[in-house]
């Protein structure tokens, strides 16, 4: 038997794969959500989510794509995670290519700027939005990439922008976009993440459990304010010290998982002093 079975639950609810399904709907991240679902109908161009590490911004960047491709009728959109700052204008541009969809896309840039305009036309005339979301955006790291990015936002119709995008990343994508002061004079709506405060660290704990099975106080309450105080309403070290804390709680065959227990994994993970 594993955790799963002992407290009634169909899968592991704090896992850090972001699966859609699992996406809390807080007030601040439900508020991102609009916005940037505002800025791309309304075609505003650039959009900039700011948060720091384990806020929930790769989370985002994933439930915003899939409800864009659920409705592939009006939107054209993709997601790309930059894993290293060592990438040049020229990579980028091709990978933007690429994902709005041109075949082969050209090496030479003065080509593959014409190919990327022609497309971004074509998606247009077809009644559809091209969105490029960057994850991990302050991997880019040099001026000429935010150059190429704002020539790519003045391509523009009658009465709009062509393509939409946003860039997530954490506090210092903003210094790096600062190499660009025309580009950052750009942004048509920029939006900062912050911890969850406890009632919303709460109905995080609760609504993933309930995703994953069960609707069983698995958690009590003074559990709960534990799980805060130590991840801060960090999400990401919300996930880690309750999924801990079911194995701990498993292993001693606890029925619920109480405060003790969160706190002495809290220990284990560094996050309280003993």
């Amino acid at each position: 038997m594993n955790y799963e079975a002992f407290y009634g639950l169909k899968e592991q609810p704090f896992a850090i794969t972001p699966d859609p399904r699992f996406f809390f709907e807080s007030e601040q991240h439900m508020g991102a959500l609009i916005r940037m679902q505002h800025a791309i109908d309304s075609a505003k161009g650039l959009t900039v989510v700011i948060g720091d590490i384990g806020l929930g911004k790769t989370f985002l960047s994933r439930k915003l794509l899939y409800q864009l491709q659920i409705d592939e009728n009006k939107y054209e959109a993709s997601l790309l995670i930059i894993i290293h700052h060592e990438i040049s204008a020229g990579w980028l541009l091709k990978k933007i290519g690429v994902q709005i969809g041109i075949e082969s896309p050209a090496d030479d840039k003065t080509t593959l700027i014409s190919q990327i305009c022609r497309k971004l036309i074509e998606i247009d005339e077809a009644g559809k939005k091209a969105i490029i979301l960057i994850d991990e955006a302050h991997m880019l790291q040099t001026q000429d990439i935010y150059e190429e990015l704002r020539g790519l936002l003045n391509v523009e119709a009658s009465s709009h922008k062509l393509l939409n995008i946003i860039l997530f990343g954490p506090p210092e994508l903003e210094k790096y976009m600062a190499l660009d002061p025309p580009l950052v004079s750009r942004i048509g709506l920029k939006f900062t993440l912050k911890p969850l405060d406890e009632a919303s660290t709460k109905g995080y704990i609760l609504h993933r459990i309930k995703v994953a099975g069960t609707e069983k106080e698995v958690f009590v309450d003074s559990a709960v304010q534990s799980v805060f105080i130590h991840s801060k309403g960090i999400p990401r070290l919300i996930n880690a010290i309750c999924d801990n804390a079911l194995l701990e709680g498993f292993l001693e065959k606890k029925a619920t998982i109480d405060a003790p227990i969160v706190d002495g994994v809290a220990i284990d993970l560094g996050l309280k002093k003993q």
